[in-house]
């Protein structure tokens, strides 16, 4: 891989009012990529732009939709393209997810949670991929996968779905990819200080301990800064650890149900 650098790309952001896409925003900035910032809170976007643009000297275009929307990948080129801005880099961030057993769950809901973090993941990647292909710096297509996607996760079974979706397909990209250039990362953090467990539930934390959501950006990014990066990365020695031994070395009944039993206690059930 060519060295890569920022200074003269432009990555999109989406999910970027909060948590970790706030977190790539400004460290991407402090690298020098111009950047656009999608998620559905305008008010909260605009002043991270501003602050964006102060400190680092770098431009932030703000663009206020909602990505759960089918077809949300067209209608946002279609506004970029009206604006002049053509994107060298993307971060899917957006998504969110919920605790609870299914037979529980509230079928709108789900059918949005997949919608979001699946469908217009892909539906973004397909949008823009050519152009991070074709792109000469700041050639980037960062995947959030989570912890989740290593083993089945009673309690959280679509989503730990939609995220082992999100790391197969990332990683089989970064092999499609390589050859172009373009740097492909699934990003598979564990339970992080974020906006994530006022929607998902602390139960979704299943007990474990909590990373800052600047340690999970920077681990992605040093990943993307080496001379081989890897198609994915899990941040935290002890999230590590884990997702070797939930899907390399333990059984997948026994793993099934341990999950289970951490999210039932973390219910207080």
């Amino acid at each position: 891989m060519r060295p890569l650098t920022y200074t003269g790309s432009r990555i999109l952001i989406t999910g970027a009012s909060s948590g970790l896409g706030v977190e790539f925003a400004r460290r991407l900035a402090a690298r020098g990529a111009d950047l656009v910032l999608v998620a559905r809170r305008e008010e909260r976007l605009r002043a991270l732009a501003d602050d964006i643009e102060a400190e680092h000297g770098v431009s932030a275009a703000v663009v206020a939709m909602d990505l759960a929307e089918p077809g949300a990948g067209a209608a946002l080129r279609e506004r970029l393209e009206a604006e002049g801005l053509r994107i060298t880099g993307l971060v899917n961030n957006a998504g969110f997810g919920y605790s609870g057993a299914l037979h529980h769950a509230d079928a709108d809901r789900t059918r949005a949670m997949v919608q979001l973090n699946v469908d217009t993941l892909v539906d973004l990647t397909c949008t823009f991929l050519d152009d991070l292909r074709s792109a000469r710096s700041g050639a980037i297509l960062v995947n959030i996968a989570s912890l989740a996607a290593f083993q089945p996760n009673p309690g959280l079974a679509v989503y730990g779905a939609t995220k082992a979706f999100v790391l197969n397909f990332s990683e089989a990209l970064w092999e499609e990819s390589r050859a172009a250039g373009l740097r492909v990362l699934a990003l598979c953090p564990g339970p992080t200080s974020t906006e994530f467990f006022e929607v998902a539930g602390e139960a979704a934390g299943a007990g474990l301990p909590r990373m800052e959501a600047g340690e999970v950006v920077e681990s992605a990014l040093r990943a993307l800064d080496r001379r081989h990066p890897p198609a994915s990365v899990v941040p935290g020695a002890l999230n590590t650890a884990a997702s070797i031994a939930t899907k390399r070395l333990l059984p997948t009944a026994l793993v099934a149900r341990t999950v289970g039993a951490m999210m039932r206690r973390g219910q207080g059930a």
